[in-house]
């Protein structure tokens, strides 16, 4: 027989509609004669023998799952730290007085989805869409539909560990301290002039062991709204006893830097970092993954100082605890391969791999909506639902449906949302270590098998390479197949030198006896405009034929030119489009296209032919 708070919540669901009472009942777990016990934790029982009860210990992620997709008051009622303050030491009890924020006498402390949903609409920031699945905010961040990386810095403290380490350039901008003075007392002074702030303590990191404490001041909700989603949050005020940030993050996004031009930098737009200072501050873009990436750039500092690997990839992990990472740029089909129904994600984006194994960094997704439809994505097109945030996204009529398919405003249109949003997530947010680590690579070229098997030296000369291609359409300007090279399949996110964080993934393949992949999720019988893109039913076919380990008992062939080696045959898959070259009508032409693509390789990866081992001897042999 249910209980009364049981029959209550199915007769108040019912009201509804047959559907949403069994979702509100799966969502609670609850055993009725209609429909049975449902265990609904995800993978709890496989997981608690995967991990000791140690990893369990600090977990700041609850969710749960069911086979359909739910909205459940309960989840999100779950993660409850939140808190008003107010009067004149509202700060001081926030805990940015010490900032030296001391004007506003209203603070938002860590508020619920619901909270943050009513103060959105409240402060008109942005508009309710009526998606699918369920009414979703959504905002507009003005010009800036992206990064922008000419306007991050760091400041350059010489002598100190950050300054000895920080591998300086185009990437990581050297700024002077006196700069970062003058922008954060600038931040300081704007906050101090606003009745109301938004303050947000939350984690990065799912692993305690290296787990980041973050706090991000706001000025509006949606951008709190965000960081709720992103990052690890708090389940309620125990978690936060005592909390003291790793790193603060004020984000005065409202202002800008007039003084840019005599403070050396590059726009009015400045969003630095001071290192030793653990602070940073942001002016001028309104682009929500401002927020999310800086603090990926300082994990890519802070673990490899531990000996510690981060990495730009997603994660997933089967029933026999056997996880695999996707390493892949924009287009490469990252988060699209790691969704899959028989294994558990990770994480879509950020990840870690120490002592104990991997774990996500985030506490949720933030994925491209483009062209976005429940068939070609259904996981993150029913993710779009109360509690998600869309950002740049084109609505239409009066009911403002969400348009995916319009990019007049930006091709980067952007949902987040926090990961218990994906039915088939990983609790725990952590797994063991992997046994196989696949790069993908959008070959536009079409000269890329759909599958080689790397050596662990090549599997370094490809991880330093970080191989896609763009092509026409994807940006303005790209009329033909284009090479991109992105180190580490994450450029613009490392702090470090490349090398460093390739010797970490050498020193984890061979202390953990994983296999590295070069997956070609790009064109075949052709390069872009003639040949086809490599079927989504093929690359998923070789991903499988991987994962399930099968592929060890098929014999190889090695590639002459890039030395890697070849199945030569998979289930499901033609044995003709395994090898590249037989697909393409005029071969000749595929040997002048390889030797072209392996130049490419060649010539970009003169600047990284330093230290103790030059890995560009296990790259193409001309």
């Amino acid at each position: 027989m249910l209980a009364t708070s049981s029959r209550t919540l199915l007769l108040s669901a019912t009201r509804a509609g047959g559907r949403n009472a069994i979702r509100a009942l799966v969502a609670r777990g609850i055993s009725s004669p209609a429909i049975g016990s449902i265990d609904i934790r995800s993978n709890s029982t496989e997981t608690k023998k995967i991990f000791p009860t140690s990893h369990f210990q600090k977990s700041h992620q609850v969710a749960y799952k069911s086979a359909v997709p739910i909205i459940d008051d309960d989840i999100r009622g779950g993660y409850n730290s939140s808190s008003v303050i107010q009067g004149a030491d509202a700060c001081a009890k926030a805990g940015i007085a010490n900032l030296g924020i001391n004007g506003p006498s209203t603070i938002y402390k860590n508020q619920t989805f619901e909270e943050l949903f009513q103060h959105e609409v409240a402060n008109n920031e942005g508009k309710v869409a009526h998606a699918e699945y369920g009414d979703t905010f959504t905002v507009d961040t003005g010009k800036f539909t992206g990064r922008s990386p000419k306007d991050k810095w760091i400041v350059k403290n010489i002598g100190s560990e950050s300054d000895a380490n920080i591998d300086w350039g185009s990437v990581n901008q050297p700024t002077k301290p006196e700069v970062f003075d003058e922008l954060y007392e600038k931040a300081v002074n704007h906050f101090n002039t606003l009745d109301k702030a938004y303050v947000f303590d939350g984690f990065c990191g799912a692993n305690p062991n290296s787990q980041r404490k973050i706090r991000f001041v706001h000025e509006m909700a949606w951008q709190q709204h965000f960081v709720t989603n992103m990052f690890i949050r708090a389940n309620d005020e125990s978690d936060l006893d005592g909390f003291e940030p790793d790193f603060t993050v004020i984000n005065a996004c409202s202002q800008v830097d007039e003084d840019w031009e005599r403070h050396g930098l590059n726009s009015e737009v400045a969003v630095v970092f001071n290192v030793e200072k653990k602070c940073a501050v942001i002016f001028g873009t309104w682009y929500g993954g401002e927020n999310k990436k800086g603090i990926f750039s300082l994990m890519n500092y802070w673990l490899p100082m531990q000996g510690q690997f981060p990495m730009h990839c997603s994660a997933n992990v089967g029933k026999a605890g056997d996880s695999a990472l996707f390493f892949g740029l924009s287009g490469t089909g990252k988060t699209t391969l790691s969704a899959d129904k028989k294994r558990a994600l990770i994480g879509d984006d950020e990840h870690g791999w120490d002592e104990d194994g991997v774990f996500n960094f985030e506490g949720g997704c933030y994925a491209k909506t483009i062209n976005l439809s429940e068939k070609t994505e259904p996981d993150i097109y029913r993710a779009i639902k109360k509690d998600a945030m869309l950002e740049n996204v084109a609505l239409k009529g009066d009911d403002l449906v969400p348009d995916y398919f319009d990019t007049s405003k930006t091709e980067n249109g952007r949902v987040s949302y926090p990961i218990f949003h994906i039915d088939n997530y990983h609790e725990p947010q952590m797994a063991g270590h992997p046994k196989n680590i696949i790069f993908l690579s959008c070959d536009a070229f079409g000269v890329l098998p759909p599958i080689a098997k790397l050596t662990p030296e090549q599997a370094m000369y490809h991880f330093i390479s970080g191989y896609t291609a763009k092509v026409a359409g994807t940006e303005r300007g790209i009329t033909e197949p284009t090479a991109t090279f992105s180190a580490c399949f994450g450029a613009a996110f490392l702090t470090l030198h490349p090398t460093r964080y390739a010797e970490l993934l050498k020193d984890k393949l061979e202390k953990h006896n994983a296999q590295a992949w070069i997956v070609n999720s790009g064109w075949s019988g052709g390069p872009y405009g003639v040949g086809e893109r490599m079927s989504i039913k093929n690359t998923r076919a070789c991903i499988n034929y991987i994962l399930d380990g099968k592929i060890e008992d098929t014999t190889w062939e090695k590639d002459k030119v890039f030395g890697w080696e070849i199945p030569a045959s998979i289930p499901d898959v033609d044995s003709k489009v395994l090898r590249p070259r037989n697909t393409w009508p005029d071969a000749a032409q595929y040997d002048e296209a390889e030797k072209k693509l392996a130049n490419m390789y060649v010539k970009n990866f003169e600047k990284y032919r330093t230290g103790d081992v030059d890995y560009s001897q296990f790259g193409p042999k001309l």
